[in-house]
């Protein structure tokens, strides 16, 4: 029976919990959004930011992803994700001092572009529910990772400076994917990551 019922769904949670792992994009945004949380978190003195930035990120993701499920359309999708990359990017290695609501709008700005690329890609078939369930907890889950290789990387001088470097890596990559994008935002193409 229990069988059965599974087979019934058979992709709806999953797919969407998948999704965030096979674009490169999106993985290294949401690990670079728990790196910065920490270093949020140990400049401001308030664990808040280790909750507060990533829960951001997820809300707002799920009101990008409503967007596009709405039919809202964008042309700067694309353009948002790549951006996000170089700015999240850029703030891991800059280390600049902000406070936890500064990170919390700069974070969410950027999760409504990766919002409504998950809510955009949805399979035909599948939950939009369960979908987006699936993505905001994979989401979560990078988060996650991101916060445990940012304390990782903050116990020494040394690792401090592979945690800026890691910032650095994440930038250059949307450096990277930028030309291909604004080439596909002008199309109106998804690149799939």
């Amino acid at each position: 029976m229990l069988a059965g019922a599974a087979q019934a769904h058979p992709a709806d949670a999953s797919s969407g919990f998948v999704h965030p792992f096979f674009g490169l994009d999106h993985l290294l945004a949401m690990v670079a959004v728990g790196l910065w949380a920490v270093q949020i978190a140990e400049r401001t003195g308030r664990n808040l930011a280790l909750w507060a930035v990533p829960g951001a990120f997820v809300t707002m993701m799920a009101v990008g992803a409503f967007g596009a499920l709405s039919g809202m359309a964008t042309t700067v999708t694309e353009l948002g994700i790549v951006g996000s990359l170089i700015v999240l990017g850029g703030l891991v290695a800059l280390a600049p001092r902000l406070p936890i609501w500064a990170g919390m709008i700069i974070a969410g700005a950027f999760a409504l572009f990766h919002g409504h690329a998950h809510g955009a890609e949805l399979p035909t078939g599948v939950s939009p529910a369960e979908y987006m369930a699936g993505f905001m907890a994979a989401t979560a889950v990078l988060h996650a990772a991101g916060i445990a290789l940012g304390f990782a990387l903050r116990r020494t001088d040394v690792a401090q400076v592979s945690l800026r470097l890691s910032g650095a890596a994440v930038a250059t990559a949307g450096v990277f994917f930028l030309p291909r994008r604004l080439i596909l935002s002008r199309s109106g193409r998804r690149s799939g990551g």
